[in-house]
């Protein structure tokens, strides 16, 4: 999550004030020199043949005592604050272990409502509280790793429309994981749902979230032995929102109550946020201290005096029955993720997605979209881009993980142009996270960048996602775009979905795909939250039980591209991380990268790309008068600005000290 001085893939520097972004923006192109004629493309840095170099995660998992004691801590804080709470525990693929209601805890609640008192979206929705402790124990669990543990509070310092979110920081850019929330998606056709009779699929993971990730605070990851093994969630004001203002130290009831259910299953303190910076800004991972507990959380009463007494378990359609379950131990067939076998991806260090019973849900294969672009991407194609990109990935220096000089890791994702996936693959302790937004990521590039874009949105059932298609062609001046005359990256689509453009600039209008800064909070970000509103009303019409029918697993309501499929089947994402793929000036797929910083993320898509294209010689990056970064949007008062393709960082590599190396390519 870099973000200070920032570098393009030409190397250029873009430093961290708006204004001199801005100004800088006007010197880049397209990865390829100046004016209309690309210098010639610089051979990307070689990467060695692969070696073991991660250890995975130890096999540790949460036990039916260790979850009745976190639940039991947690209850005793809950008392002694007068609070009674909704709590949630998950395992670290998003499986409900249990969920704990207290006697006399809100039944709902409320998700804050627009600044300006219009609520769109998800603002002002009522829903189960239930919910609202899934999600946070789900982001706990997945936003965090062997090498960083990030809370709900964590992640609401990243979110917002300044970074960091305070009335100091007006002016600068926004957080850096931007559109985060809107992931794992209770409609995710990636993400799994509950399954009742059980069986061997039945704990695989990533689960979904009946609300995405959360910002509320009152979430955190769970460590047994120092592994990570899930989250804990609470619920107990009636609250959902956000803190935008990090200057000042809340006292928080339901980060109290989280924090002491963590008790002897803490994060270690050196991978804490609190540990991590970010452009010389230290992240946030509690404003609850052990000195301000209530309670002896070491001597709370045991969960057998508190069942039935201070509450009980309660049900949750489709994600929690009236019975405590053990956790499924990450790494192993039963979580769904585990280590590759060498015929199913030739890396060592490599895992993939599994459905319980050995079998890969996501192995490598060729395009499917022969009828749309003529010669689809071949397996081969897909082997050397996906084998390219993780041996990037390897050399490269963690941005977010502890100790310093880490290797970085990630989810690499590859999709054709119907949006269905040509392979997964992840780092053995790359943040769970990553699994859903490398996807959401690599179809949004892909997705922007098809010549059928706008006239997909127009189709969309909800009349305003066709809206945003005039506003952007008004605000870009160009009554052809998306219809494929550029390739996208997720950078430049961001740079378009920020509630002001550029990015940061308090006055300037909102960008078009963005909504405005009077309406703007992270529960209604713009088109992203309008294409998924339908899902998620019909998710909470099922989970409060006035529908027998769940939302489809497909999220959105664009045209299906192939029967019970759209393009956009896991929804979008804005912030960067993916790139287009083309053989020649065909687009043909996308890749998209999710777990590290997110220049960290745009280098191993880029060079990921740029290397297993040189590899198989048939596919590469869109020339550079075709990317994105030769938009260039006039501004109300002259100046012109252009989008931005990819961000590499500078010197970015723990096996040389090459720098700049986006350069030329």
């Amino acid at each position: 999550m870099r973000k200070g001085v920032l570098f393009s893939s030409c190397g250029v520097a873009a430093h961290r004030s708006t204004a001199a972004l801005a100004a800088v923006a006007l010197l880049l192109t397209s990865c390829g020199g100046g004016g209309k004629s690309p210098s010639p493309a610089a051979t990307p840095p070689p990467s060695p043949t692969p070696s073991s170099v991660y250890t995975p995660p130890a096999l540790e998992s949460l036990s039916v005592s260790d979850v009745q004691q976190i639940i039991a801590q947690a209850v005793a804080e809950a008392k002694a604050r007068n609070r009674p709470a909704v709590i949630a525990v998950v395992d670290r693929v998003g499986n409900v272990l249990a969920i704990f209601r207290m006697n006399g805890s809100p039944q709902n609640l409320k998700i804050a409502d627009a600044p300006n008192g219009q609520d769109i979206d998800l603002q002002g929705l009522v829903v189960p509280a239930e919910g609202g402790a899934i999600a946070k124990a789900i982001t706990g669990a997945y936003l965090s790793s062997g090498g960083n543990a990030f809370s709900t509070r964590t992640a609401s310092q990243i979110v917002q429309q300044h970074f960091p979110p305070a009335p100091n920081a007006v002016g600068l850019e926004s957080g850096p994981l931007f559109g985060v929330q809107f992931s794992s998606l209770p409609c995710s056709d990636l993400n799994t749902r509950f399954i009742a009779t059980g069986g061997p699929a039945a704990l695989i993971g990533p689960k979904r979230s009946p609300l995405g990730l959360s910002a509320d605070a009152g979430g955190f990851p769970l460590y047994k032995n120092g592994v990570l093994v899930g989250g804990v969630g609470v619920m107990a004001d009636g609250v959902y929102d956000f803190d935008p203002d990090i200057t000042d130290i809340e006292t928080n009831d339901e980060e109290y109550i989280a924090l002491a259910g963590t008790f002897g299953f803490e994060a270690p303190e050196a991978i804490r946020a609190n540990q991590i910076s970010v452009d010389g800004t230290q992240l946030r991972y509690s404003d609850a201290v052990p000195s301000g507990l209530r309670t002896a959380p070491a001597s709370a009463p045991g969960y057998p005096t508190i069942a039935g007494i201070a509450g009980s378990l309660a049900p949750v359609r489709d994600y929690a029955t009236l019975q405590i379950i053990p956790g499924a131990p990450y790494g192993t067939e039963a979580s769904g993720i585990r280590k590759a076998t060498p015929a199913e991806f030739d890396n060592p260090d490599a895992f993939i997605l599994t459905d319980g019973s050995g079998n890969d849900r996501y192995p490598i294969r060729g395009g499917t979209d022969g009828g749309a672009v003529g010669q689809p991407l071949t397996a081969a194609e897909v082997r050397a881009v996906l084998e390219e990109a993780f041996k990037i990935m390897s050399r490269a220096r963690g941005q977010i993980r502890r100790p310093l000089d880490s290797r970085a890791q990630v989810t690499i994702s590859m999709v054709d142009t119907y949006g269905n996936v040509l392979g997964i693959v992840r780092a053995p302790d790359a943040p769970v996270f990553g699994i859903d937004v490398s996807l959401q990521k690599a179809r949004t590039a892909t997705f922007f960048s098809n010549p059928v874009a706008a006239q997909q949105l127009m189709a969309a059932t909800q009349p305003e996602v066709a809206q945003f298609v005039q506003r952007l062609r008004d605000f870009l001046g160009d009554p052809t775009a998306l219809t494929g005359g550029f390739a996208f990256s997720d950078r430049a689509g961001g740079n378009l979905s920020r509630p002001y453009f550029p990015d940061g600039e308090v006055g300037r209008p909102n960008g078009p795909l963005s909504r405005p800064i009077a309406q703007f909070n992270p529960f209604s970000t713009g088109l992203q939250s309008a294409l998924i509103k339908p899902n998620v009303d019909e998710h909470l019409a099922y989970l409060t039980l006035n529908s027998n029918a769940d939302t489809p697993q497909r999220c959105t309501k664009l045209p299906d591209v192939t029967p019970q499929h759209n393009r956009l089947s896991n929804g979008i994402q804005i912030f960067p991380g993916s790139v287009s793929i083309y053989r020649g000036t065909q687009l043909v797929g996308g890749i998209g990268i999710s777990g590290d910083g997110i220049d960290q993320d745009d280098m191993i898509s880029f060079l990921g790309l740029a290397n297993g294209g040189k590899r198989v010689g048939t596919i590469g990056h869109a020339a550079p008068e075709m990317r994105a970064d030769r938009i260039v949007v006039k501004l109300q008062d002259g100046r012109e600005v252009r989008l931005r393709y990819v961000n590499c960082p500078f010197a970015p590599f723990l096996d040389t000290p090459a720098q700049n190396v986006c350069q030329g390519i």
